[in-house]
């Protein structure tokens, strides 16, 4: 957004929505572990200022639910207890993102395991709440997906709903050419491109075989997305089915995506860049991915310590991408973005690849070894060569690897939890994780701001009036809306930061906010709302961006997905003739896709 100067003029008291370079709150970090996820944690987003959701595959875990083992759980972030959740298909490798309305949708996930039905074309709701009774609703005879999809990766739209991106319409290593699910498609489904509700091809996916599981997908403020895989990237407008821009290839030959994946976020978008989108990707591996080479893969295979950044404007593609190096190598490591604007990386290994049993020379089950026990931290507004540092950040003990998460919190900690990479439970060397970890930047040690007043939706461009309390010399103040977003294999689908125009008042007890500009800048749907003063965050609490309202079903794209098999039930029925008959008709009595498929 830029202004004209009689519009600066009028705003000279307003306070934009970021944090200037160096203004960050002084103190020490903190890392306590403090409670049990009862599953382990291979999916996790917050839901609710005081809960998480997380998802494992269908494994032995010790929490039960309704005479089995639980696969999913509610946890209460306060209390750091757990209860079991009931989905009742296998949430393995799945993604997740929330409508516009606040309903999580988990998508996809894995065959039969133990118990369940399989969630390779699932669609599962969830309403967060208060008092413990909501759970998982999931019935395929009345929602799922036009197509298998395993490791697939998801983001929410301008109009409140899902794009659903990529993955296999079965399990292995990476995505090689007889799995592959070229495509995408939208939840609701939509009725566009000729496709009426089924999955629409997309030529990336097949020029970024085979390693392009969860591939990065971030939206732009103009609607479009920025998307990456193996060593490439492009800006994709969904809206025309259009490769809009083909970017510059990944430097130096590394790969991004699984099974060697980076880590990946957008940057704050904020009044003072004028909401100008540049992407952070850090880590991944120069593996050559070819299948023969996975034969001969090894956990001390090396990974990368490359961290690239690129302003997605003509000025900032004409210019490529910034190289920087982090402290040490990683892969399967997590971006968090914290409300003052920095980046926390958590997580990974330092050597080999993702999954499990492949290596020749495997530790335990993991195709990966050496764990990145200490985070680090960066400092997107710092000066190049500055950016990043480990000084004072403490180092866990516990290895967080393949299907280990992280997130921010509502309290502005950073939850970090799982890690498996296993076929079931194993206490053995990188053991089954269930241990919680919270990470704690010196802000937490401050005295925090708190405000009241912030109402259950705040629409675009709308101002209200918050009743805050800044503590005692507070000077500079500011507020933030963020999506905390959904964390899977390293991935972080939707994670965003936006800073808000706001003005306080002459007595510093009320500060007016302004919606964001635009729901391409904040797709609608759940936000927490963080007010700063000098570098320190209040609480961070719930709203719905927008007007709270589902977003668009159009019902006859949803019956035609309904009333054929999901693409691909075909192949994978034909690949797996040892299925139970159960697992295997599941969609017996639909009609297959047409022969061209999409």
């Amino acid at each position: 957004m830029k202004l004209s100067p009689a519009f600066s003029f009028v705003l000279t008291s307003v306070i934009f929505g970021a944090l200037t370079a160096g203004q960050f709150a002084p103190g020490e970090w903190s890392l306590v572990q403090d409670g049990l996820s009862g599953v382990s944690a291979l999916e996790l987003a917050i839901v609710s200022e005081t809960t998480a959701l997380i998802f494992d595959k269908v494994e032995h875990n010790p929490l039960q639910t309704n005479g089995h083992v639980a696969w999913a759980a509610e946890l209460e972030l306060v209390t750091k207890t757990v209860r079991p959740l009931n989905p009742t298909s296998n949430t393995w490798c799945g993604t997740g993102s929330f409508l516009s309305n606040g309903t999580m949708v988990s998508v996809g996930g894995n065959p039969v395991v133990i118990v369940g039905g399989s969630g390779l074309a699932a669609v599962r709701l969830f309403d967060p709440c208060e008092d413990g009774n909501c759970d998982l609703f999931e019935n395929q005879n009345v929602r799922r997906a036009a197509s298998l999809r395993w490791y697939t990766s998801s983001a929410r739209l301008e109009d409140g709903s899902i794009i659903l991106f990529g993955g296999s319409w079965d399990n292995s290593i990476a995505d090689f050419p007889n799995i592959t699910n070229p495509t995408y498609e939208f939840y609701p489904p939509k009725n566009i491109h000729g496709r009426n509700g089924t999955p629409i091809f997309v030529p990336f996916l097949t020029e970024t075989l085979p390693a392009n599981h969860f591939p990065i997908l971030i939206q732009l403020p103009d609607g479009n997305f920025f998307v990456a895989a193996n060593t490439q990237a492009i800006i994709f407008d969904w809206k025309t089915n259009r490769e809009v821009r083909r970017l510059p290839d990944i430097p130096n030959g590394v790969r991004i995506s699984n099974p060697i994946p980076a880590g990946a976020t957008l940057l704050p978008l904020t009044p003072e860049n004028n909401y100008t989108p540049e992407v952070l990707i850090c880590g991944g591996s120069v593996f050559d991915v070819s299948l023969s080479h996975f034969d001969n893969l090894s956990s001390q295979e090396p990974t990368s310590d490359q961290c690239i950044r690129m302003v997605l404007n003509d000025e900032g593609i004409a210019k490529g991408w910034e190289v920087e190096h982090m402290p040490d190598p990683r892969i399967m490591s997590e971006l968090i973005l914290l409300p003052d604007g920095r980046v926390t990386i958590v997580n990974g290994a330092q050597t080999g690849v993702s999954g499990t049993n492949r290596a020749p020379d495997s530790i335990g089950e993991s195709n990966a070894d050496h764990p990145a026990f200490t985070p680090s931290l960066y400092d997107p507004l710092a000066a190049p060569g500055k950016r990043f540092t480990q000084e004072g950040l403490p180092t866990t003990d516990i290895a967080r690897m393949y299907h280990s998460t992280a997130t921010l919190t509502p309290n502005a900690s950073i939850l970090l939890a799982g890690s498996n990479p296993n076929t079931d439970v194993e206490t053995h060397v990188f053991p089954t994780e269930y241990r919680l970890e919270w990470l704690s930047p010196p802000y937490m040690q401050h005295i925090r701001p708190t405000f009241t007043g912030l109402p259950s939706t705040f629409d675009y461009n709308s101002q209200i009036t918050l009743d805050v309390d800044i503590p005692e010399g507070g000077e500079n103040v500011s507020a933030v809306i963020m999506d905390f977003g959904f964390a899977t294999h390293g991935v972080h689908m939707n994670q965003r930061l936006v800073g808000l125009v706001s003005q306080l008042s002459n007595d510093k007890t009320k500060l007016t906010i302004t919606g964001p500009p635009s729901p391409t800048i904040y797709s609608p749907g759940p936000a927490f709302v963080f007010v700063l003063v000098d570098g320190v965050p209040s609480f961070g609490s719930k709203t719905l961006i927008g007007t709270g309202a589902q977003p668009p079903l159009d019902e006859g794209a949803l019956d035609n997905v309904l009333s054929q098999q999901p693409l691909y039930w075909d192949k994978w029925t034909a690949a797996h003739p040892n299925a139970s008959d159960a697992e295997r008709n599941m969609f017996s009595s639909l009609p297959a896709p047409s022969p061209t498929g999409y």
